[in-house]
C-alpha cells in the first residue's frame, strides 16, 4: 500500500474536482509494470548510500560540465563510471582512452576543442537520423561516429566505413535516404514495413542483391495513379547498380539481372517498366518516361482482366486511411540541420521564427532525456533493453485516456486527473519517478510518442512541474496529440512559473535564457507579437557638463 506520508503529500497538491479517476487507474499495478524498474534503481540507490565518498570542492556550473563530459564519455564507450561531475582517476583514463582513439596527445586532460568535440558529437548522436543508425550497426558502434564528424568537418571520407544500414551496401542505403527524404516514415520505420526489402540473388553471382518497394511507404510522391517506383540493385565487381521500375506487387521472381543490368519478367502486360536513370534532385525527381510491356498507353489494360492478375496485393494508402504517426526522431535532425545553418540555437534577442524556436528548445529537452535515462537503464539489474521497453510499451495505454485529455482541459484539470492515478497506483513517488524518467527514454528513443508524453505526464503529477515543457512541446508541434498553441502555452506556464519560483533545472541547466525563448515563442504562437526592443528615444538622456 501506499505510506501515509505519501499519500498526504500528494493529496494535498490535488485539485478539488468531482471528476472521478478513469476506472482503469485502479489497476495500475498492472499496467506499470515499471514498479520492476524503479524497484531496481532503489536498491542500487540504496547501496550506493553506504558508500562514503569525499570528493574535491567544484562550483556548480564546473561539475554541471563534467558531468556532460563523463556522460559522453560512457556514451562512446570510454567508461568514465557514474557521471558525478568529479574527474577522478577512472574518468582520467577514460579521456586518455578518448585521446589515443582520436589521435589526440594522451594527457588525460581534455582541450577546449577535445571537450567541445565529444560533447556536441554526443549531443548530435541523441537526435538521431539514418547517419547514427548506420554507425550504431557498424563494427565500431558509436565511436565510428567521432571519427566519421571529425573527418566530415576535416572535408574528407573515413576509410572502411563503406557499409550502410545493418550492413547493407551504400548505394542501398543512400536510397532509403532518398525514399525517406521524400515521404512521411522516416528511414528505420521504412526498413521496418514488411514488403519494403527484398533479398534474393538476381544475377546468380553468389551475393544477395536488393528490391526495394516504394508503395509501402504509402508517399504519393513515389507512386502513380496505380503504380510505385521500384529500385533494384544488382552486384558488380564494382559495387551495387540501381535499376528503376515503375511496378506493382513484385517478389523477387518479377526480375532477372545479367551483372548489373535487370528487366522485368513478363508478367502479362499489366506492368510499366522504365530503365531511365533515378532523379538527379532526390528532392524535386523527374518522373521517368515509362514504357509498357506489351504496347499499351498509360491507363489502359488495367480493367478486371488485369487486375485479376494482381489479387492479394496489399492496397495502398489512400486519402481517409489512419495516417502514420510523425516521426520526431525526423523532425530533430531536419531541425538540426537549420540550427547549424543559423549559427545556433535561436534566443529571445533575436525570435524571428517561433515555431522553429519551440522545436528546438523541444528538439534539446528530448536529448537530455534520453542521456538521463539512458544512464539510469544502465544501473537497472536483471532486465534486458527489450525486456524494458516491453514494460513501458504498458504503459502507454494506461496514460491514454489523460493524453486524450490534453486537448479539451487544462492543465491542472489534466495534472489533477494524473495525482488521482499515481494515488492509486501503489507504488512509491522514487518508484514512480524512475520508471517515468526511464520510459521517457524509451519512448524518445523508439519514437513512440504515447510512451513518452504519457511519461512526461506523470511527472508532472507526482510534482515535477519542469517536465510540463514537454507536454507544451508535444502540444505546441503536434507529436503524439493533437497541435493546440493555446494548451500548450498553459503547460508552458506551469513550467516556467516552477522554474521561476526556484525548482531545478531538469533541461540545460546551464542555460537560463530558454525560459525567455520559451516564454516569447509560445506567446507569439497564441497571437501576442514578438517582443521589440525599446526605442532609443525612450532612454533616459543626461548631460554631461
Amino acid at each position: 500500500m501506499f505510506s501515509k506520508s505519501l499519500k498526504t503529500a500528494v493529496a494535498a497538491a490535488l485539485i478539488a474536482s468531482s471528476t472521478a479517476a478513469p476506472a482503469f487507474a485502479d489497476n495500475l499495478g498492472a499496467a506499470i509494470v515499471g514498479g520492476i524498474i524503479g524497484g531496481a534503481l532503489m536498491n542500487e540507490a540504496a547501496r550506493n548510500k553506504q558508500k562514503k565518498r569525499t570528493y574535491s570542492s567544484a562550483n556548480s556550473v564546473t561539475r554541471q560540465q563534467n558531468r556532460e563530459t563523463q556522460t559522453a564519455l560512457n556514451y562512446f564507450g570510454f567508461p568514465a563510471g557514474t557521471p558525478d561531475g568529479v574527474m577522478g582517476s577512472r574518468s582520467r583514463s577514460a579521456v586518455s582512452q578518448y585521446q589515443v582513439y582520436m589521435g589526440f596527445p594522451a594527457t588525460g586532460h581534455l582541450s577546449q576543442y577535445e571537450r567541445d568535440f565529444l560533447v556536441s558529437s554526443y549531443s548530435r548522436a541523441q537526435i538521431g537520423g539514418p547517419q547514427v543508425i548506420k554507425a550504431m550497426q557498424s563494427p565500431q558502434g558509436s565511436r565510428g561516429l567521432l571519427i566519421t564528424w571529425r573527418d566530415e568537418a576535416a572535408g574528407t571520407r573515413t576509410a572502411g566505413y563503406g557499409s550502410g544500414y545493418g550492413g547493407m551496401p551504400m548505394e542501398v542505403s543512400q536510397a532509403i535516404d532518398e525514399i525517406a527524404a521524400s515521404s512521411d516514415p522516416s528511414a528505420e520505420q521504412l526498413m521496418q514495413r514488411s514488403g519494403f526489402i527484398q533479398l534474393a540473388d538476381l544475377n546468380g553471382d553468389g551475393k544477395n542483391d536488393y528490391i526495394l518497394d516504394t508503395s509501402v511507404s504509402g508517399s504519393s510522391f513515389w507512386c502513380g495513379a496505380s503504380h510505385c517506383s521500384v529500385m533494384v540493385f544488382a552486384s558488380t565487381p564494382q559495387g551495387y547498380q540501381r535499376n528503376d521500375f515503375m511496378a506493382r506487387g513484385v517478389t523477387a521472381a518479377s526480375f532477372a539481372c545479367h551483372q548489373g543490368v535487370c528487366r522485368m519478367n513478363d508478367s502479362g502486360g499489366a506492368t510499366m517498366v522504365t530503365q531511365a536513370p533515378a532523379p538527379v534532385n532526390p528532392m524535386q525527381p523527374t518522373m521517368p518516361q515509362t514504357v509498357m510491356t506489351s504496347g499499351q498507353a498509360p491507363g489502359q489494360g488495367m480493367g478486371q482482366g488485369a487486375g485479376a492478375g494482381l489479387s492479394g496485393i496489399k492496397p495502398f494508402a489512400m486519402a481517409g486511411d489512419a495516417p502514420q504517426q510523425a516521426s520526431l526522431a525526423s523532425h530533430c535532425s531536419k531541425v538540426s540541420l537549420l540550427t547549424n545553418s543559423n549559427g545556433g540555437f535561436m534566443k529571445a534577442s533575436n525570435l524571428s521564427d517561433p515555431d522553429l524556436a519551440l522545436s528546438e528548445q523541444f528538439c534539446l529537452t528530448r536529448t537530455y532525456a534520453i542521456g538521463m535515462g539512458e544512464n539510469m537503464v544502465s544501473k537497472v539489474q536483471g532486465a534486458s533493453q527489450a525486456q524494458i521497453d516491453a514494460q513501458c510499451d504498458a504503459f502507454g495505454p494506461a496514460a491514454q485516456p489523460y493524453v486524450d485529455m490534453l486537448g479539451a482541459q487544462d492543465a491542472m484539470t489534466v495534472k489533477g486527473e494524473v495525482q488521482k492515478f499515481v494515488l492509486n497506483s501503489n507504488m512509491s513517488i522514487a518508484q514512480l519517478a524512475n520508471t517515468a524518467k526511464i520510459c521517457l527514454y524509451s519512448g524518445y528513443r523508439r519514437d513512440k510518442m504515447d510512451v513518452a508524453l504519457g511519461s512526461a505526464l506523470l511527472m508532472v503529477g507526482i510534482g515535477q512541474a519542469p517536465y510540463a515543457e514537454l507536454v507544451g512541446h508535444h502540444l505546441s508541434q503536434g507529436f503524439g496529440t493533437a497541435q493546440s498553441a493555446d494548451r500548450a502555452q498553459d503547460w508552458y506556464n506551469t513550467a516556467l512559473q516552477s522554474l521561476e519560483s526556484g525548482s531545478e533545472a531538469v533541461f540545460a541547466p546551464g542555460q537560463p535564457e530558454r525560459l525567455a525563448v520559451i516564454r516569447a515563442a509560445s506567446a507569439v504562437l497564441t497571437g501576442g507579437g514578438i517582443p521589440q526592443a525599446s526605442p532609443a528615444s525612450a532612454l533616459p538622456s543626461f548631460k554631461m557638463e
